[in-house]
């Protein structure tokens, strides 16, 4: 199982929700059995780590941000089996990139997973400056997404 997080700029939303999912894969002993990236759809950051603030946030609830902003591709689109937008505008672009309907399927928002989500978007931090709430949508998200998960991986062992 692949799983990739998508956001605009893959410094702020997406490197938290595969933090988080990182931390819980590790948690449940599964890291062995889903692969987590995650990418952006602009190419404003390419390269560049997860935004500082970001990091902050994430180290004071113990989460770790790695790694370096990335683009994501229309093969990724193709290769990844669930791609997980951050908000409507991420989704939008997403769909437009899915060469067919099976690809377009697999496109799917992150609150969607989130049991308190009081919208269908994960605020941008990088504006709003929620950066700790943000940490802890991504938690939350993460353990409905791994709870929707869950009959897929008891089907695949």
């Amino acid at each position: 199982m692949r799983v990739l997080f998508v956001c605009m700029g893959n410094i702020c939303r997406s490197p938290t929700a595969e933090a988080a999912m990182r931390e819980a894969l590790a948690e449940q002993g599964l890291d062995d059995v889903i692969d987590v990236d995650s990418a952006g759809l602009g190419r404003w950051h390419l390269g560049d780590p997860p935004d500082p603030r970001m990091r902050a946030a994430g180290e004071r609830a113990g989460l770790t941000l790695d790694g370096r902003a990335r683009a994501v591709t229309r093969e990724d689109v193709e290769a990844f089996d669930l791609i997980v937008a951050m908000d409507r505008s991420n989704q939008e672009q997403l769909l437009a990139l899915a060469p067919d309907a099976s690809s377009r399927e697999r496109v799917v928002l992150f609150r969607d997973f989130d049991d308190q989500a009081d919208s269908p978007d994960t605020p941008d931090p990088y504006y709003e400056g929620n950066f700790d709430e943000v940490v802890a949508i991504a938690r939350r998200g993460v353990a409905g997404l791994l709870e929707h998960l869950r009959p897929q991986r008891e089907r695949a062992t």
